[in-house]
C-alpha cells in the first residue's frame, strides 16, 4: 500500500465542479508532477464539503489547512509553498486570514457548531473508491446486523434511537420498517427517495455525490430487516455527477461481494437498482415514487393500504430518503442510545439543511435538533451580508399545493 506524507482533498462536489474544480485537480496533478513529489502527495477528489459560498475549496492534511475560493492560477503557489516548502498559503484561507495560518477546516465557524452524522464522510473520502469507505468503517455494520443480529435486533435499535424520516414527513423509522417486517408476502421491496424537488434542496444530492456508499449499506440492512432482497434508488436524472457516484458504488459492491447473493457468507442476498426519473415534483410523494419505477405515470394512490402492506408491485414495501438512510450504519455502530442523547426529546439526532439566500455562509450545515435558527444564521451562517439585518427566513421546502398557490397569489397581487 502506498504511503503519502500529504492528501489534498478537493471538492468534486456538484457547486465546486461548476466552478472549475476539474480543472484544479488537473493543474494539481501536473503541478506535483512537475515537483517530483508525486510519490509523497496524494490528490484526493471528494464530495461537497459543505461550505458552497467559499467553494472551490481544498483542504490539506495532516496540516487540515483549508482554502477556499482556489483559481486554477493559485495551485502552483499551493504547491511550490504548502506541499514543497511547508508554508501556509494565508491568502487562500478562509477570509483571507493572514493572522492565524492554523484555521483549518475542522475549527472554521462553519464547522464549529455541526454535528456530522449524515455528512460524516462527505469532503473526506474519495466516494469513487470503496477502500476509502470501508477505512472509515463502511459495511461494519452490516456485517454486525448478518452476523449478529435478528431482523427483529434491528427493528428494535432503529426504534429506540427515535430516528425519523428526514423527508418532511418525520414518521418514525424503525416503526416504519417493522409494519413491513410483519407482513407475509413472497417479495418485499426497499425504495429511496433521491428525487429531491424542493426548490434550493441539494442535502440529498450532496450525500449521494459524497458517500453513496453509506445509503447502500443502510439499504442493505433496511432489507435484512424487513425481507427484502431487491431495492431501487430513485434519482432525478438531473444529479448526473450524484447518479455517476451511486452507479459507480453499486458495481463496486457488488465485485467486494457486499451487494448479491450471500452477503458476507450468510444466507441474506440483496440487490439495488437505479431508477431515473424525470423531475416530476409530485414523484416526490411514496406512492406516485412508486408508480413511476414501476414505469406508470408518477400519479398519487389512495392510502390505505399504505407501502408497507401494498407498496412497490402491489408488495410490501419501505421508502425512506437518502438522509434517513445515511444515518442507519452509525445507528447500528453507535446504538439506539448513542443517537437518541442527540437533539431533543421529542426529536431526535441531527438534519442537514441547504442553507441559501441573503447569508454570507452559505451552503450545507448538519446540526443537531433544537438548535436555534439564530445559531443557523448569525454562528454558522456568519450573518446577512454587509451587516444588514435579518428580517425573514423561509424554512423547509413547500409541498407542491401549496407551492402552486403561492405562485398563483404572486400573480394576482401583480395584476392588481
Amino acid at each position: 500500500m502506498q504511503l503519502y506524507r500529504a492528501h489534498v482533498l478537493v471538492c468534486g462536489g456538484t457547486g465546486c465542479t461548476s466552478s472549475n474544480s476539474n480543472k484544479i485537480i488537473s493543474e494539481l496533478e501536473a503541478q506535483i508532477a512537475n515537483s517530483g513529489i508525486q510519490n509523497e502527495v496524494k490528490v484526493v477528489r471528494t464530495g461537497c464539503f459543505g461550505l458552497c459560498a467559499e467553494g472551490p475549496i481544498i483542504v490539506v492534511y495532516p496540516e487540515g489547512s483549508m482554502y477556499t475560493m482556489v483559481k486554477v492560477e493559485d495551485v502552483k503557489e499551493i504547491v511550490e509553498e504548502h506541499l514543497v516548502k511547508g508554508r501556509i498559503v494565508k491568502r487562500l484561507l478562509p477570509g483571507g486570514n493572514v493572522k492565524d495560518e492554523n484555521v483549518s477546516a475542522e475549527s472554521s465557524d462553519f464547522f464549529a457548531k455541526q454535528h456530522r452524522i449524515a455528512l460524516r464522510n462527505c469532503g473526506v473520502i474519495n466516494p469513487e473508491n470503496i477502500d476509502e469507505y470501508i477505512a472509515f468503517e463502511g459495511y461494519k455494520a452490516l456485517g454486525k446486523v448478518l452476523t449478529e443480529m435478528t431482523p427483529q435486533d434491528v427493528v428494535d435499535v432503529i426504534k429506540r434511537s427515535g430516528l425519523r424520516g428526514r423527508g418532511g414527513g418525520g414518521f418514525p423509522t424503525g416503526i416504519k420498517w417493522e409494519f413491513a417486517m410483519k407482513q407475509e408476502a413472497d417479495q418485499k421491496y426497499v425504495c429511496c427517495n433521491a428525487d429531491e424537488g424542493d426548490p434550493g434542496a441539494f442535502m440529498d444530492r450532496s450525500v449521494l455525490e459524497g458517500d453513496p456508499h453509506s445509503v447502500i449499506e443502510a439499504m442493505a440492512i433496511a432489507g435484512y430487516a424487513i425481507g427484502a432482497n431487491q431495492g431501487y434508488v430513485y434519482v432525478r436524472a438531473e444529479y448526473p455527477i450524484a447518479v455517476k457516484r451511486l452507479g459507480i458504488a453499486i458495481q463496486q459492491a457488488k465485485d467486494y461481494g457486499l451487494l448479491g447473493k450471500n452477503i458476507f457468507g450468510t444466507d441474506f442476498s440483496f440487490d439495488l437498482e437505479i431508477r431515473l426519473g424525470a423531475g416530476a415534483f409530485v414523484c416526490g410523494e411514496e406512492t406516485a415514487l412508486m408508480t413511476s419505477i414501476e414505469g406508470h405515470r408518477g400519479e398519487p394512490r389512495p392510502r390505505p393500504p399504505f407501502p408497507a402492506v401494498k407498496g412497490l408491485w402491489q408488495k410490501p414495501t419501505i421508502l425512506n430518503n437518502v438522509e434517513t438512510y445515511a444515518n442507519i450504519p452509525q445507528i447500528i455502530l453507535n446504538g439506539a442510545e448513542w443517537f437518541a442523547s442527540i437533539g431533543t426529546e421529542k426529536s431526535k439526532g441531527t438534519k442537514v439543511f441547504a442553507v441559501g439566500g441573503k447569508i454570507n455562509n452559505t451552503g450545507l450545515v448538519e446540526i443537531p435538533m433544537g438548535t436555534t435558527l439564530r445559531e443557523v444564521i448569525y454562528d454558522i451562517g456568519g450573518g446577512i451580508p454587509n451587516g444588514k439585518k435579518f428580517k425573514a427566513a423561509q424554512t423547509g421546502g413547500l409541498p407542491e399545493d401549496v407551492f402552486l398557490q403561492a405562485i398563483l397569489i404572486r400573480r394576482l397581487t401583480m395584476i392588481h
